[in-house]
């Protein structure tokens, strides 16, 4: 077991680092205060296509696609992926001046992979140039999406087209201006087994018979520009050379997509934690009360003591599910996929907690990110399956699995 970067990845994250040192970084406020003002609601930060273009001159552009698609990828394993996408996590709006954030990484994916050659050239071509935007339309309001075997908008075959009913909701990225395309998840059949009822289907926003319900806000925010909101489709035809790979496939695709897009969450929600570990200490280390420093305090030394420990091992989990899934393949590291998911945001939310006590006041103010860590941490826990889900699989999972083991 090497624990050390080659010599690939420790160029790419010198790269990277400087990249962010010198672009991002000093781009933050900025972008906090262009995207927090009710006058600019879903427009893009106008500085985010400069830096892009700077990113990809550089190279450092779809980091996240894994060597298998070949021409479409940069050649980079999950593992190699991982301390890139930890750096870039560090400041959550990064991801897209790479190229590598979601929802775009993981409907990317699903395109490389399942896309028919005409579906690529259209959407994913312009995806991976990071010209357009896109969304992943799943959740539904009237029933727990938690379980996809109960969604219900249908998708129906009629002559050339089918055709969409339904509602669906918590769609980010959906309002982004440049989100052109949307892989929409529905039932195409009503009978048989419950795995093989659904289907992806490519739809465009502006068709017609689809009404924007309300945007939806989280802990408060819209989250502008990709932020979230509430769908209906009314009768919505599209092209039937739009669904992706089949009817009855949906399932295969989402397993496909969520996999990867799972730990490329934990992967970003290390570095918030680290980061937020770096400013705990450094305010630690000049704040003065009673006389003292609090990084003379024992407490504050243990607080950042167990954060260090709890980074270290999850940052560890996240690598060997990486390394797991470049070796056996995403359905075989299911078990150390759901237990990252399960560790990693759970661990940045209780970081992040610790950090907003040492500063106080401050600390749940917009003066550090930290409290922006705190709650996006808090929604990961639920995006792409809530722990719950993750905990209730992965224990039938291990109680099978060592149940077996006692009867050889």
């Amino acid at each position: 077991m090497n624990f050390e970067h080659s010599d690939k990845v420790k160029d790419l994250l010198s790269k990277v680092g400087a990249f962010m040192e010198e672009h991002v970084y000093p781009a933050e406020q900025a972008y906090h205060d262009f995207v927090h003002d009710p006058a600019n609601l879903w427009q893009e930060w106008p500085g985010m296509e400069a830096l892009k273009g700077k990113a990809r001159a550089q190279g450092l552009w779809n980091l996240f696609l894994p060597h298998e698609y070949g021409a479409f990828s940069p050649g980079l394993t999950n593992l190699e992926y991982a301390p890139l996408a930890e750096l870039m996590g560090r400041v959550p709006w990064a991801s897209q001046v790479f190229n590598c954030s979601a929802p775009d990484t993981g409907n990317m994916e699903v395109l490389a992979k399942f896309g028919s050659p005409a579906q690529q050239e259209k959407w994913l071509r312009p995806l991976l140039a990071g010209e357009i935007r896109s969304a992943y339309v799943m959740t539904e309001p009237q029933v727990a999406s938690s379980d996809a075997t109960n969604l219900e908008m249908s998708i129906t075959l009629d002559g050339d087209h089918y055709v969409l009913n339904g509602r669906k909701w918590w769609i980010s990225n959906a309002m982004h201006p440049k989100c052109t395309i949307w892989l929409v998840m529905g039932k195409t059949r009503f009978d048989g087994p419950r795995h093989s009822q659904h289907s992806t289907i490519l739809v465009e926003p502006g068709t017609r018979g689809i009404t924007i319900v309300r945007h939806q806000t989280v802990f408060g925010s819209h989250n502008s520009p990709g932020g979230e909101c509430e769908l209906r489709f009314d009768n919505v035809r599209v092209p039937k050379e739009n669904l992706i790979l089949g009817e009855g496939r949906g399932f295969e695709i989402a397993q496909g997509r969520l996999g990867p897009g799972r730990i490329h969450h934990c992967m970003r929600s290390i570095g918030q934690a680290q980061r937020a570990l770096e400013i705990m200490a450094r305010r630690a280390d000049t704040r003065v009360a009673f006389g003292k420093k609090l990084a003379e305090q024992s407490s504050i030394r243990q607080d950042v003591a167990k954060s260090f420990c709890e980074i270290e091992m999850a940052r560890l989990l996240t690598l060997k599910a990486a390394d797991a899934m470049d070796r056996y393949g995403n359905v075989v590291a299911k078990d150390l996929i759901a237990a990252i998911k399960v560790v990693a945001p759970q661990m940045a939310q209780t970081v992040c907690d610790r950090a907003i006590q040492v500063h106080g006041g401050m600390g749940v103010s917009d003066d550090t990110p930290i409290a922006g860590f705190f709650t996006l941490n808090r929604f990961v826990r639920i995006a792409d399956g809530p722990d719950e889900v993750h905990m209730s699989q992965l224990g039938k999972q291990k109680i099978k699995e060592y149940v077996a083991m006692n009867e050889r």
